[in-house]
């Protein structure tokens, strides 16, 4: 699968974005889908997580409540709601996927198929 992610861009603290990250190839309801984020000096950490059925979803606690994951499957797309925006949010995100029904976990390094990232800016 390839991933395209966009929807990055400049907004103040309390601002809301909505990034999509478009999927192509085959069987797409078949992988989990993630975003990753990555800001400048720090190492990329785990954002969501939702499954290829998009029941399950998982955050990493600093986004809980703030941001949602979701996917349209008939439209390839996964998509990451980010609201009340926060200036420790500045970082480029990223989306990934890997194959299968089982959540494997927050490591990078287990995903198979990255986008090419999206820089978000929240200022102060």
């Amino acid at each position: 699968v390839q991933l395209q992610a966009s929807g990055g861009g400049l907004v103040q603290a309390g601002g809301s974005l909505r990034l999509s990250c478009a999927a192509s190839g085959r069987s797409f309801n078949r992988y989990y889908l993630c975003w990753f984020r990555q800001a400048p000096g720090k190492e990329r950490e785990f954002v969501a997580a939702i499954s290829g059925d998009g029941i399950m979803t998982y955050y990493t606690n600093s986004v809980k409540g703030r941001f949602t994951i979701s996917r349209d499957n008939a439209k390839t797309t996964v998509y990451l709601q980010m609201n009340k925006l926060k200036p420790e949010d500045t970082a480029v995100y990223y989306c990934a996927a890997n194959y299968g029904s089982d959540y494997v976990g927050p490591r990078p390094s287990l995903y198979d198929y990255w986008g090419q990232g999206t820089l978000v800016t929240v200022s102060s």
